[in-house]
């Protein structure tokens, strides 16, 4: 593989006089200092911010899977210890936490529900999709460079891109349920977008793909229909997109777990209801589903904290690297894949229902998530009902410089999926509440 063609950078870089960094460090250290990233700390995880201060944000989400990514690579490391192929394309620390820590900055106020409002209000202009928007803010956006974002790394890029195909060839238009009017009334679950990148980024994607070979990349970008959004979607991504899944999958089951334990949202008795049915798939997996339990609901905090630090350390050191599938892969990125052993991932999948079940889709989540639909949505109505009056200078800049119709309403998407919930909702309110916001108010 040549490893110099994964750290070119689709702009050409010139390297700071003494910089002492590799490539993947001058990445890690741009992200960490980008605004986008800064802002995560202001975006819903899964619980409302502003409801407590303990729980984790987009942020603390973000560094926590990093962390888990970083474990995973040292775990395979050892694991493979001596297979010098699969050893000399493990990412290096600093690529690793860059790739894990980027993952979610393109995810927009709100979470999924804003993720689903602005798909709503973008539906005749190339839709929009949270991972999408991440590749955007890195390759485009960020302010890092004039029209290049942070102009990171190839395989950075190809690290973050989950679902290598744009939106208009995987969108199944059948697939969108019937739009209510006014629109923030349709229901989520029939409104989501599919998992892509954006039209506008398919110069960068094309780059991103330039080493495989042409047939490599034929298979590589094969589609099968997903059975969640009704849309299409990609069947295979790159080595590092995999460990990051991995330790994204980690990460939101068992913090999310603990949160919701913390936060009195599962109690023992749900627990032990939740887990009769599949004990035994613990003890496979060498865990006293009895003393887990004890520890989990256990008075001392401390407890609790070290048990799920055990369950995560028993899922990093069940993960290995195995073919990706793409039969034929020759470029060594596209040509293996990182997995969690089987048994494994049902015990993780297991815990993730019961938070789905009773976190993600209880009441009080849901209609958090659908007011955060609702502000989204009539946000961009106000501000696409005329933007040169109501956007920012720098964003009607942006806005006159768009060529074509779809391009300014991307404008006003990029303006509103940057947003912090907190700045949504001063904006919001200052457009709509009749005794908020001054003239002198700084958002």
């Amino acid at each position: 593989m040549a490893i110099d063609l994964w750290e070119e950078r689709f702009q050409k870089d010139k390297q700071r006089e003494a910089d002492v960094r590799n490539e993947w460090e001058r990445d890690y250290a741009r992200l960490i200092h980008s605004s986008a990233f800064r802002r995560l700390q202001s975006k819903t995880q899964v619980l409302g911010l502003g409801e407590s201060d303990f729980y984790r944000t987009r942020l603390t989400h973000s560094m926590e899977v990093a962390q888990i990514g970083s474990g995973i690579v040292r775990w395979l490391k050892k694991h493979h210890e001596g297979d010098e192929e699969i050893l000399g394309i493990l990412p290096r620390s600093a690529l690793m936490n860059g790739i894990c820590l980027a993952h979610d900055i393109g995810h927009p106020p709100f979470g999924h529900g804003g993720e689903v409002a602005l798909n709503i209000c973008m539906r005749k202009y190339g839709g929009f999709e949270g991972n999408g928007q991440t590749l955007r803010i890195l390759s485009k956006l960020d302010k890092y460079t004039d029209g290049f974002g942070m102009n990171p790394t190839r395989r950075l890029l190809l690290g973050i891109l989950k679902y290598p195909v744009n939106y208009s060839k995987v969108c199944v238009e059948k697939a969108y349920g019937e739009l209510k009017s006014p629109n923030w009334l349709s229901k989520a679950k029939e409104q989501h977008p599919p998992k892509c990148y954006l039209d506008d980024e398919k110069g960068i994607v094309d780059w991103i793909l330039e080493p495989l070979t042409a047939v490599e990349r034929e298979e590589f970008l094969e589609c099968e229909i997903d059975e969640k959004t009704g849309h299409l979607k990609t069947k295979y991504h790159g080595l590092d997109t995999s460990i990051m899944e991995l330790a994204d999958d980690i990460s939101y089951s068992l913090h999310d777990f603990e949160d919701a334990i913390s936060l009195g949202m599962i109690t023992r008795a749900i627990w032990e209801d939740h887990t009769a049915s599949f004990k035994e798939l613990f003890t496979e997996c060498g865990i006293n589903l009895q003393e887990l339990t004890q520890k989990l609901f256990s008075s001392e905090s401390y407890q609790r904290k070290k048990a799920i630090g055990n369950l995560v350390h028993s899922l990093i050191t069940h993960t290995y690297v195995g073919p990706s599938g793409v039969e034929n892969a020759t470029t060594l990125l596209i040509k293996w894949n990182a997995y969690l052993e089987d048994k494994f991932e049902k015990m993780r999948k297991h815990i993730f229902d019961l938070v789905k079940e009773r976190v993600i889709k209880s009441t009080n989540v849901q209609q958090l998530e659908f007011k955060g639909q609702k502000l989204v949505i009539e946000l961009f109505e106000a501000l696409s009902s005329d933007p040169e009056r109501l956007l920012p200078t720098t964003t009607v800049a942006k806005y006159k410089n768009a060529k074509t119709e779809e391009g300014k309403q991307r404008v006003i998407c990029d303006y509103i999926s940057g947003m912090t919930d907190e700045y949504a909702t001063r904006l919001y309110e200052k457009i709509y509440a009749p005794h908020k916001g001054s003239i002198f108010d700084r958002l």
